[in-house]
């Protein structure tokens, strides 16, 4: 079965979880509308799906790169102060609070993100939160029962 038909059968899902997940968004250094640049790029997969203790959802984040581009011209042309929530850790990111806050004075004041990391550490932290959702997507399917139909015909 192609990604195609298996997602097509949780777009229901999807989207109650898009909403329970905005509060990850909010929390992240990633505005809303950063967040659907970023899953423009991220395809979803399920990994092992002949396997039913094995099996999991996950995002394929190979593409994160080529929206990053994007986000940064979207940041620049707001002053760096595009970042949603308070720019406050994302999901698994090793920065507290106060530096996400401090990283989006640096953003804004141009001190930030021309480094060689800059870049990298946003699309890593993309790449988790994507995870993240992906997570989060497949606990709100086995919590409807639908899992093991959506990794049975994902198997193909």
């Amino acid at each position: 079965m192609t990604d195609s038909e298996w997602t097509d059968r949780i777009v229901g899902d999807r989207m109650a979880v898009d909403q329970e997940f905005s509060q990850h968004v909010q929390n992240s250094r990633f505005s809303n509308q950063e967040w659907g640049m970023i899953m423009t790029a991220v395809e979803l997969d399920i990994e092992n799906p002949d396997d039913p203790e094995a099996a999991r959802i996950v995002a394929v984040t190979d593409n994160i790169d080529q929206v990053m581009p994007a986000i940064e011209e979207a940041r620049s042309k707001m002053g760096g102060m595009g970042a949603g929530g308070g720019g406050g850790p994302s999901g698994g990111a090793r920065s507290g609070s106060s530096e996400g806050f401090l990283s989006g004075i640096k953003d804004a004041l141009g001190l930030g993100g021309s480094e060689s990391g800059g870049d990298g550490e946003r699309a890593e932290a993309a790449a988790t939160l994507a995870q993240e959702y992906a997570d989060e997507l497949q606990a709100h399917l086995e919590q409807k029962g639908k899992w093991e139909e959506v990794r049975t015909a994902a198997q193909g």
